[in-house]
């Protein structure tokens, strides 16, 4: 029996994608346990590119059972047209996937509420697909889950009941249209009939297979950095990517989590608003960005990008409690002639001792930087550790021993053949 958790160790957007799925093949379950279809998962198969936001990697392996477990908010349209575009590239799904009754449903008006928050003077940069909207309906014992799919005269009920609260809000205190209370309860029964072969209880199904010596790879989406309790609030998500987020969202208690494995990205980047000590605002940035491809897969967004922050990882090592680390991108920085890493920072003239998340005391940090050699050679066909560059293990050595992990896996490719294993 195994089981481990993939955490995004940074603020998000490090790789998970290409990671679970290379893992996935070593699991007999992989379930997605936070979150919403805001995540981005990208899976590069041949030419083939999958962009998965709901439905864990681990689906592109064959005979892989995947979870979308209790803690992840549900938006029907993006399940559905996930399931329809794996399945239009001959991807069975059918017995393979199965959904928590517990997770709940986004709701047109939480869509609507988000765009309308990220329209004002108080937005954070979140992809406006209505996911903090559901977690406040879910936190405020309002939401609406997918059992509540199950009971006709009960959705009705709370659908009717929720959108009279909703439209006076949309009405009075935003001027916006009201929303059609009929159209959503009739969308609402039709998912329900599509969804009900999907829908079984995640707690014992897991629990069952942990006892019966089954493996069981946890998939988390975003990073620690952007979790609800440890990232650097208000610019995070709604839910906790962490490690600890695992267990709440799947039913899997800690004494049974086996190891955590946290994806780094080689550099750092960060999409919407929010500190960032060693972004790179200048030609430096764009440079980056545009050999690492760094825009949103959910919202084409482009990406900050700046130098590897080690302090940042090693906090997120210690809340995470991650051993392992699988390093992300390493190839794009092939190209830089230097390559710096911060290893602490300083406020007002004083070194800190450890990380903070207060937002206005990282807005104030300076970062304090080592620099490193490039290797200035393409790297993106090695296939061994001994393959690679002086420079480039020099690199992977110093970040290994600042950020306090190990390092697994190394990618320097988007393909699953530009991996290798340590």
């Amino acid at each position: 029996m195994s089981v481990t958790v993939i955490v995004g160790s940074q603020w998000g957007d490090e790789g998970k994608g290409k990671i679970v799925d290379i893992l996935s093949d070593r699991y007999d379950i992989v379930a997605r346990y936070q979150g919403g279809a805001n995540a981005g998962h990208t899976i590069q198969i041949g030419d083939q590119q999958y962009i998965l936001h709901l439905i864990p990697a681990g689906i592109l392996r064959e005979n892989v059972i995947c979870i979308i477990g209790g803690g992840v908010v549900i938006d029907p349209q993006a399940l559905l047209d996930e399931i329809e575009l794996l399945e239009r590239h001959g991807i069975n799904i059918k017995g393979r996937l199965f959904i928590s009754p517990n997770a709940h449903l986004i709701m047109p008006y939480h869509k609507l509420l988000d765009s309308i928050s990220e329209s004002g003077t108080q937005k954070i940069g979140t992809t406006g697909r209505g996911i903090g909207p559901c977690y406040i309906d879910k936190y405020a014992r309002k939401g609406i889950k997918i059992i509540d799919l199950l009971n006709k005269e009960n959705l009705e009920k709370k659908i009717r009941h929720n959108l009279q609260e909703k439209n006076n809000l949309l009405s009075k205190i935003y001027h916006c249209d009201e929303l059609d209370v009929e159209a959503i309860i009739k969308e609402y029964l039709a998912f329900d009939k599509i969804i009900d072969p999907y829908i079984k209880d995640i707690p014992s199904y897991l629990h069952a297979a942990i006892n019966d010596g089954r493996s069981i790879l946890l998939e988390g989406a975003q990073g620690a950095l952007l979790d609800i309790d440890f990232g650097t609030y208000p610019y995070v998500t709604s839910s906790n990517p962490t490690a600890g987020g695992a267990c709440t969202g799947t039913g899997i208690p800690p004494t049974k989590i086996s190891s955590v494995i946290g994806i780094v990205k080689a550099y750092t980047t960060r999409v919407g608003l929010g500190p960032f000590p060693t972004e790179l605002l200048g030609e430096e940035g764009d440079k980056l960005r545009e050999w690492g491809a760094e825009y949103g897969a959910t919202t084409g967004r482009p990406r900050r990008c700046g130098w590897f922050d080690a302090f940042l990882v090693n906090y997120s090592r210690m809340i995470n409690g991650i051993e392992r680390a699988a390093i992300t991108k390493l190839d794009v920085l092939s190209n830089f002639d230097e390559i710096k890493v911060c290893i602490g920072y300083e406020l007002k003239g004083k070194r800190l001792k450890a990380f903070p998340t207060e937002v206005n005391q990282m807005e104030e940090v300076k970062p304090i930087y080592e620099t490193l050699p490039g290797w200035k050679k393409d790297i993106s066909e090695c296939l061994d550790f001994n393959e690679l560059p002086q420079e480039t293990k020099k690199y992977l050595s110093f970040i290994s021993e600042t950020a306090g992990f190990e390092i697994s896996i190394i990618s320097v490719g988007p393909r699953r053949k530009q991996t290798i294993e340590l």
